[in-house]
C-alpha cells in the first residue's frame, strides 16, 4: 500500500528528529510536546488568532470516529486538544466564509467556526482518501483524493463532484494561485502499486482553473510532496513527508532544501505577516513552528 506502510515504518523505529536548518533560512522558534495523535494538516485562523491542527489518531482509511481537531496558540500552547471530536481520520483543512473545511477519509467535512458545529458533509463520489483542502478567492473549495487521482470541487449546490482527474496524478498537497489562476499540485508521485518507492517521486503541478490545462512545474521528481504554500516571493514552500524537508520550490521547478524538519512533515501552515510556518510532524506526534528569514 501506500504512505500508511510508510508511517507504519518509521513508527515502528521511533525515528527521533531534530530540525536541521539550511543556511540561515530559517529557525525553530519553539516545538510542543508529543501529546498529538498522527497530526496531518495545520492551518491558521487569523480572525481569531489560532491554529487548529487534525489529528488521524489512527489507519487513515478507518471510519471510526476518533479523529479530531486541536485548537492551540501561535506560541504552541493546547488550548483545546479535542475541540472538534467525532471525525474519522481527519488531513488537510482550509477555512472559507467563517467556515472550517476538513478532508475526512471520502467526506467534505464543514464546521462552523464560531459554533464549534458540525454544520454539513459532502461525500465525494468514488472517493477513498481525500487529503488536502484549498479555497480561491470566490469561496471555491477544492479538495484531493491521493489514491484516485482526483480532485473534487464543492459546488453551490452542495454537491462535491469530481472537477479535474488525471492518472498518476496522486494529488498531496492543494494550494490555490490567485495572481496567475492556478491550482498547484503537490502529487505524492506514484500510483498505488509503487507509491514511495524511490524512482517514483512526485513533483510541483499547475492546473490552470479556467482551462483545466495541467503542466509540470521543473523536469525533475523531487520528493514525496505534501503541503504547499506561497512563500510571498512568487515561489512556493512545499514539505517532503518522506523525505523529512522543508523546500522552496521556484515555478520554474529548480528549489533548495530550507530546513530537515522530521519524518513525516505534513501539511503545514505558512504565516507571511508574522514569517512564520508550522509543520505537524506526523511520526513524532508533534508540532513545530520555524521562523522565517526575512
Amino acid at each position: 500500500m501506500k504512505k500508511i506502510f510508510i508511517l507504519i515504518t518509521l513508527l515502528s523505529f521511533n525515528l527521533m528528529y531534530k530540525p536541521v536548518l539550511a543556511d540561515g533560512h530559517v529557525k525553530v522558534l519553539w516545538e510542543t510536546e508529543k501529546i498529538f495523535e498522527l497530526p496531518e494538516s495545520a492551518i491558521y485562523d487569523k480572525k481569531n488568532d489560532v491554529l487548529y491542527i487534525s489529528n488521524i489518531t489512527d489507519h487513515p482509511f478507518n471510519k471510526d470516529g476518533t479523529g479530531y481537531i486541536s485548537k492551540i496558540g501561535l506560541d504552541g500552547t493546547v488550548i483545546e486538544k479535542k475541540w472538534i471530536k467525532s471525525l474519522n481520520a481527519p488531513k488537510g483543512m482550509t477555512i472559507s466564509n467563517d467556515k472550517l473545511y476538513i478532508a475526512d477519509v471520502d467526506e467534505l467535512v464543514e464546521v462552523d467556526i464560531a459554533s464549534k458545529k458540525i454544520t454539513n458533509k459532502y461525500k465525494g463520489y468514488g472517493s477513498v482518501c481525500m487529503n488536502d483542502v484549498t479555497a480561491d478567492k470566490y469561496g471555491n473549495v477544492y479538495v484531493g483524493d491521493t489514491y484516485t487521482d482526483t480532485i473534487y470541487r464543492l459546488n453551490q449546490f452542495g454537491q462535491l463532484p469530481a472537477w479535474f482527474y488525471s492518472p498518476q496524478l496522486a494529488p498531496n498537497g492543494l494550494h490555490i494561485d490567485d495572481e496567475e489562476g492556478n491550482l498547484i499540485v503537490g502529487s505524492w508521485g506514484a500510483v498505488m502499486e509503487g507509491w514511495g518507492t524511490p524512482e517514483l517521486k512526485g513533483s510541483l503541478k499547475s492546473i490552470n482553473l479556467h482551462t483545466k490545462q495541467i503542466k509540470s512545474l521543473g523536469k525533475k521528481p523531487i520528493g514525496n510532496l505534501d503541503g504547499i504554500e506561497s512563500d510571498g516571493k512568487g515561489a512556493y514552500l512545499v514539505t517532503d513527508w518522506t523525505g523529512a524537508k522543508l523546500y522552496r520550490i521556484k515555478k520554474n521547478g529548480r528549489f533548495e532544501v530550507l530546513a530537515e524538519v522530521g519524518k513525516g512533515a505534513a501539511d503545514h501552515e505558512v504565516i507571511l505577516e508574522k514569517n512564520l510556518v508550522i509543520i505537524p510532524v506526523m511520526a513524532e506526534g508533534k508540532v513545530i513552528a520555524l521562523e522565517l528569514k526575512k
